[in-house]
C-alpha cells in the first residue's frame, strides 16, 4: 500500500495502490468518497456494468465528468471498446460460473479517436453486487 492525502479513510492508514494483493477486498469496504485518493482511474459498476462510480482519476483521464457516466452501461454507452471477450467477457464468465475475479492485463482503450494503452484490473467477488475496472497508464 502506499500512503496518500486521504489515508485515514483507508483500513491501516495507506491508500491502496494497483498493484495492492488485498485490492479486491479494500474496495469492498470502502466508502465511495475515499474511491477519489486512489492514484489510478476505477470504474464501479453493478453486474450488469452500470456505472455505480467513477473515480477523480478515470475523470480526468477520459474527460468525462462523473455526470456525464455515473447510470449509463459501461460497456455500451461509455467505453464501448470494453465491451470485449477480455474486459466485458472475463466479467461475464466470473458471474456465469459464480467465481473471484482478480485479473490484470494490457489493453488498449480508443476514445475519441485516440489509442490509450493502459494496464486493466479487474475485480469482482462472488456474492458481491459490484465489480470494478481499475485503470493505469501501461
Amino acid at each position: 500500500m502506499a500512503d496518500r492525502v486521504g489515508a485515514d479513510r483507508w483500513p491501516g492508514g495507506a491508500v491502496p495502490s494497483f498493484a495492492d494483493p488485498g485490492l479486491l477486498g479494500v474496495l469492498e469496504g470502502a466508502p465511495a468518497e475515499a474511491l477519489d485518493d486512489l492514484a489510478f482511474g476505477l470504474i464501479t459498476m453493478d453486474r450488469r456494468g452500470v456505472v455505480l462510480h467513477y473515480n477523480a482519476d478515470e475523470s480526468r483521464r477520459s474527460g468525462l465528468g462523473r455526470e456525464r457516466v455515473v447510470g449509463r452501461d459501461f460497456f455500451t454507452s461509455v467505453g464501448p471498446c470494453a465491451d470485449h471477450p477480455l474486459v466485458a467477457g472475463r466479467f461475464a464468465r466470473a458471474a456465469e460460473t459464480g467465481r473471484t475475479l482478480d485479473e490484470e492485463l494490457d489493453f488498449t482503450f480508443t476514445f475519441r479517436m485516440r489509442l490509450s494503452p493502459v494496464r486493466l484490473r479487474l475485480l469482482a467477488a462472488v456474492g458481491s453486487p459490484r465489480q470494478y475496472l481499475a485503470v493505469r497508464d501501461a
